[in-house]
Formats: C-alpha cells, structure tokens, sequence
C-alpha cells in the first residue's frame, strides 16, 4: 500500500520528493505444507521492529516468512511511475509527488496498522493526529488483493480519503459460481475433470502448487486450469526448483498491460546500491539470485549461497522470479499514479481558474482536502504513455478488459508432440488433433514443435543430422592449400622438371648416332609437348573460373594430340626407314623429315579445329552443383557441350590407337635401336591408364573427379617419357661407349 505526497513551491522543478520508507517486500507468505498442516497458527501480536513476526489466526496460519521476488517490479513500476511525472513540466510544473511504501505482511491486522500509519505524522505514530504540510496524504493505492484493499477502506472511509483498487471483483464473482471449495485438496485429486477453473488469493496458488509438487499427482498431465490474474505463477525463494509441469496448459485472465516506453531499460539500470533510500532491493537481490550480502554465515541455508557481486543481471532471472516487462498488476500500478497526478493537473487548473476571479487567492495543496480530490479523480480522462486510454465510468471503475495468456502449451490428448525434426501427418478415420510424426525428409527441416509440414532449405543450404536446422553447404574444389592439390601440383613440376632435363640431354648429345638415329626434331617436339601435359595439369587444381575452365580441356586435348602425334609420326617413320632399306624400295623417297612434320601437322591441326568448333559453339563454363554431395557445393567447369568433349576425347583415342597398333607391328623389326618397341609399351600403358580413368571418373564426386583426370594426366605422360626416353638417357650417359656408329653397325 501506498501513499502519494505533495511537496513543493513555485518556481521549483520536482525531484523524486520524500526518502522512500521502505521495509520487506510486500509479499510475505507461508514456508512449508508440511509445518501449515502439522502446527496449530501462533498467535503473536504484531510488532513493527520485527516484521517476520506476524499476527495470526484461524485463516492465517502463518509459520514463517518467504519471500517472492517477482512483486519488487510493483515497486519499480511505480517509483518509474512518480519518477516520470517528477520530469514532466506538463503535468505538475512546480510541484513535486513523493510516495511511502508499507508492507502488510500478509496480515489483517498489520493492513489496520500500517492504514493509520499512513493518516499519522511520518515517524511518529498517533492515531488522529498529523502536523505535516510537506507530507500531505492525497490518495491511497490499494493493496494487490482485494481483501487487503477492503480491510483498508474500513478505515480510509472514515477518512473519505479515495482508494484506488486494481483488483477485479467481477470475474472472481463469475468464477465463484463454478467453484465448491478449492480449499480441499483432496478433492481435486480424485476429480476426473479435464478442466479446473480455480479462484483464490495468492497464498492459495502457492498452497495448491506445492500440494501438487508434493502429492506427486501424475494425472494432471492433460489438463487444462483456468485461473485468475492473482495467479500469477509466481514462486517465493524457497520454490525455485519447483516445477509448473502441473500446469500445462493453463489459461489466465490477466489485467490487460501493453508495454511503457522506457520501464524496460529502467529496469536494466537497477543495481542493489541504486537508491539509498530503497529498503527493499538489497534483500530482494539475496532472495533472487541465491547470495548474500554478508561476509559471514549466520545460518546452515547461507553456506550454500554464493556471495553478491551487484554485477547480476535481472535479465537472467526466469519469469517466475521477475519479469522485464510490465506486468498487469505493474501496469495498473503505473495508471493509478499517473491517475493522481492528473487529477492534481486538472484541480490546479481550476484553482487557477477560480483565483483569477478571486483576487488574492493563494493555491496550496496541504489545503486540498481527500472529499474535494475524489469527484476530479472519478471525471479523469488521459492518454498513457503506452499510448492508451486511461478513464473511470459511472460506477468509478477502470474502464479496462483482461488479457488471456496461455502459459504452458497443452499436450494432445491423442499422441505425443512432435519435436523438431519431424512433421504431423494425420491419421486416417481420426479426429484432427490426433496424428502421427513423421521424419523430415532429406534437405527438409522443421524447427518447432507440431509443424504441419517441413520447410525446404535453399539450394545452398543441407539439412543436420537432427532435421531441425539449415546450415550452410561448404565449397568444395580441389585448392592449391589442400594436401591432395599441394601433392598433385609437385608430382607436376617434378615430371616437367625431369623432362627440362631429358631435352637438355639430348640437346647436348644431339650429334650422337642414338639421337640422330630416332628423328631429332620429333624428339624435340615429343618432349616439349610432354612438358606442356604436365604443366596443363596444374590448370586443373584451383577455384573454377571462366579463363581456367576455357584452358583446361582445350589446352589438355591439344597438347595430348601433340605428344601422339609426334608419337605416331615416329612410329610411321621407323616402318618406313625398315622398308626403304630393301633393294628397289620406291618408298625411300618418302622417309625424310617433311614426313615427320607433316604428320605431325595434319594430326594437331584436326584437334585444334575441333576444340574451335567448341569455343565457339558452348565453351566450358564455371558451375556450382548442388545436388551431388549432401553438405557441399561442387565448384566445377561445365563442359557446355558434351558432345564437343566426347570428340576431343576420342580423337585422342583414335590416335593412341593407331600409335599402339602401329608401333605393336612394328615392335620386331631388326634394330639396335628400335623405338617401336618403346612406344609400344608406352602406348600400352597409356591406353590401360584412359581406359580405367572411365570408371574412376564416373565413381567419384567433387574435388576428387578432378584428382583422377589429373593423375590420369601425370602417369599417362610420365609412361611416355619414361618408356621411349629413359632407356636412351641410361645409354648417353651411363653407356656412352655403345653411343657410336661402329657399335650400331655391329649390333645390327
């Protein structure tokens, strides 16, 4: 309960009046159910220097005091309230509202005393008697019950001092009419109802939900309790690992609240040491976050807590314990100041009026008497700062309704809820609300509860192991910072760097009888052109561009048709210098080295062309493939045309065939160095390697496909350049006495 001052004078800008006379907070109520059913209550007679000793009698029935952190918002809501009117120069320009805070404890008898406390002298309590013209008493709110409210207006009335009640009689009265006795308990464990409207005072939720916590009633699952505002579900310190499970599904009329402009991050600013005068936030911060103040333990129950740094956040508390934002009771609170304070705007204003008229006349609140204030306050109409009407009727009742919260979600009296990750799907010849959960399937999810159907993610998104999340595909590619690109890429520089050194070789021995024996020219042309194949390969290791995937195939099918053609021009010529070598042979005049570049030529030209067509036509191009792996996008070269490719791969393979066939005829002419034999084992393993590369390509997926295609290219290359050039090379350089004409001649 709360009284509301008038302090100041003119030309003064108001300031949050008075020292807040603060004690515990307003919600003192009962420990155990155990001690309320095994004790007969205590009669003690109440005792203002000790507050946790409180009268009782046969409704009471007091054991201890707990304490209910969530109701310290009413007491910010309305300092918030008085402290936004202090700043508003619209309102009360030189006037400034102060407030002073009582506890009941609970307690009848406590709600008496502390009402003519309120009608006495600050500090001094005697009945009747008050000298205190900066502590004018204008108006009273009301306690959170109604009960506490009417046991004030016995006295208030006397007074004709107006209370303003936030209470609601008229759905209690409704809600009467269904009920017999919730007192009973007993009762309500042997009822077979599905819905429970329950009615009564606050001490009796917190009566009911540990009588259920306690009786361990497992058939509450299911049902369904309708409960007035007053039912909070609001737990005291000593109820916070208690569960609300017994209350699925439950629905309250509560006070109709919309959310202040600024409450919120008021609350965010309130620290234990915020207000010196404020009695009630060190103890409320104890009871809220398990700490204490003190750096001693005076009890068993303080050695468990932790001790109090200020730094908590009342943010982190759960809603039984606080609410950030502005609840109904907190909301009516806050109307109910700004009710005052309008109505004090709407008498100075008449005051005005009349002293205009009456010379001399002087405004002074202390004067204004409660009779007088009460026909302004029930005529109050004002817009709130939620942007909301705040006006009485004829009766003097808030013109108001109620906001229906449902706080816990129903559990289906047919099946189970369907978690995330799976989807209803009804079940035949059954009613609506009954239906079975189905798995989500693949790139589907359903991240709440009872979904009717999954939700697809996009094409750059998978779908988790649990069905319930999106998650963003990761790029695959084979990059240059990876260990299979770092492997491939040296495995290329080597073989070109080895064939840098074959042609240096022969470069340098380009006058013995081996070199000249075997065409030079087509041994220069064969060995860049192997080097080439092996750098393309690196063409192939790298994020897919527009350059890159031009330049992969194109590059690789000419430059392979190069290394073949030199192959099969050479292999050519080796049949035709045996067959010149015959008396009367017309053929000599063809072997020469024009024969040799005209293959050469003809053979690289065909490729070049067709790689033309293709460039022109539908060139490779970079794409994404979003299907084939299931966490990943594939970055890769769109060949464009497939068609294109199938050609350039397969006159590839024309031309192997032909060196294979050709040099495997050949193979045993009678020559000391015959190069047919060479080249038939190099073609032999350059053929098996195209042929498996086949089955390997198709196998695999992603970064891998490209792997095979550039293994493929290394040993397919590397088998040329060793099976025709090494042998050589051992002869130049390890042999070099058989590197003579002499023993050439000999040999054959």
């Amino acid at each position: 309960m709360t009284d509301l001052l008038k302090t100041g004078s003119p030309g003064m800008k108001p300031h949050l009046g008075q020292p807040l006379q603060w004690d515990l907070t307003c919600q003192k109520v009962f420990e155990t159910l155990k001690e309320l059913f095994a004790k007969e209550p205590v009669l003690k007679h109440p005792d203002p220097e000790h507050p946790f000793i409180i009268q009782a009698d046969a409704s009471d029935m007091a054991v201890g005091a707990v304490v209910m952190p969530k109701n310290y918002q009413y007491i910010l809501a309305l300092v918030f309230a008085i402290k936004e009117i202090n700043e508003d120069f619209m309102i009360l320009p030189n006037v400034t509202l102060g407030l002073r805070i009582l506890d009941n404890y609970c307690s009848r008898q406590i709600t008496y005393d502390a009402t003519l406390r309120l009608l006495s002298t600050k500090n001094r309590f005697i009945p009747n008697y008050k000298y205190d013209p900066e502590n004018h008493l204008i108006a009273v709110i009301g306690g959170l019950d109604s009960e506490t409210s009417l046991y004030m207006a016995t006295i208030l009335n006397l007074y004709k001092i107006p209370q303003r009640t936030h209470k609601w009689a008229d759905l209690a009265e409704l809600l009467d009419l269904f009920l017999d006795d919730l007192e009973k308990f007993p009762g309500l464990m042997k009822s077979k109802a599905n819905v429970f409207i329950a009615h009564g005072s606050l001490v009796s939720m917190l009566n009911l939900m540990w009588y259920l916590q306690m009786s361990a009633w497992d058939s509450h699952i299911g049902k369904v309790w309708i409960v007035t505002e007053q039912w909070d579900f609001t737990l005291t310190d000593y109820q916070k690992n208690m569960d609300i499970l017994p209350f699925q599904g439950a629905i309250s009329f509560s006070v109709h609240s919309n959310e202040v402009p600024g409450f919120t991050a008021f609350l965010e600013n309130v620290k234990p040491f915020w207000r010196r005068e404020d009695g009630f936030i060190q103890d409320f911060w104890e009871k809220a976050f398990s700490c204490s103040w003190k750096n001693y333990k005076t009890t068993e129950d303080e050695e468990h807590k932790k001790k109090c740094t200020g730094k908590e956040k009342l943010k982190s508390l759960p809603r039984t314990f606080f609410e950030m934002r502005m609840t109904g009771q907190s909301y009516n609170i806050y109307n109910a100041a700004h009710a005052i304070a309008h109505t004090l705007h709407t008498i100075c204003e008449a005051k005005a009026k009349y002293r205009r008229r009456v010379p001399g006349g002087i405004l002074k609140f202390w004067n204004l008497q409660p009779w007088q204030f009460h026909p302004f306050l029930r005529g109050i109409s004002f817009n709130n700062s939620a942007g909301e009407i705040v006006h009485f009727d004829e009766n003097g009742k808030l013109v108001t309704g109620f906001d229906v919260i449902n706080w816990v979600l129903p559990i289906s009296v047919c099946n189970d809820q369907c978690h995330p990750g799976l989807h209803k799907k009804k079940k035949e010849g059954e009613p609506f609300c009954c239906y079975i959960c189905v798995p989500c399937p693949e790139r589907k999810i359903s991240n709440q509860k009872d979904m009717d159907f999954c939700i697809e993610c996009q094409e750059d998104e998978y779908s988790n192991f649990q069905q319930n999340q999106c998650i963003p595909k990761l790029l695959n590619y084979l990059s240059y910072g990876e260990l299979p690109g770092i492997i491939l890429m040296g495995f290329s520089i080597v073989f070109a760097m080895t064939t840098i050194c074959v042609l240096r070789t022969f470069w340098k021995h380009q006058d013995t009888p081996i070199v000249k024996a075997n065409n030079r020219n087509l041994t220069y042309i064969l060995l860049f052109s192997l080097f080439l194949c092996f750098l393309c390969s690196l063409l192939f290791i790298g994020k897919p561009t527009s350059t890159m995937c031009i330049l992969r195939q194109t590059a690789f099918g000419i430059v392979f048709s190069l290394a073949l053609s030199s192959v099969l021009a050479k292999t050519i010529i080796v049949v035709l210098a045996f067959v010149a070598t015959k008396p009367g042979s017309k053929i000599r005049k063809w072997v020469g080295k024009k024969l040799g570049d005209t293959i050469v030529i003809s053979c690289t030209s065909i490729q070049v062309c067709i790689c033309s067509i293709w460039l022109f036509t539908s060139p490779p191009f970079p794409d994404r493939d979003l299907n084939s792996l299931h966490e990943e996008i594939i970055l890769e070269c769109n060949e464009g045309s497939a068609i294109m490719f199938c050609l350039v791969l397969g006159y590839m393979s024309f031309l192997a065939m032909v060196s294979f066939s050709v040099a495997f005829f050949a193979r045993k002419l009678p020559d000391s160095f015959n190069e047919a034999k060479f080249i038939t084992f190099s073609m032999l393993i350059f053929c098996s390697v195209w042929l498996s590369f086949g089955p390997m390509y198709l196998s695999t997926k992603g970064k891998y496909v490209v792997a095979v295609e550039i293994f493929s290219i290394l040993i397919s290359s590397a088998g040329l350049l060793s099976c025709i050039f090494f042998p050589k090379c051992y002869i130049i350089v390890f042999r070099s006495e058989l590197n003579n004409k002499d023993q050439l001649i000999k040999r054959q």
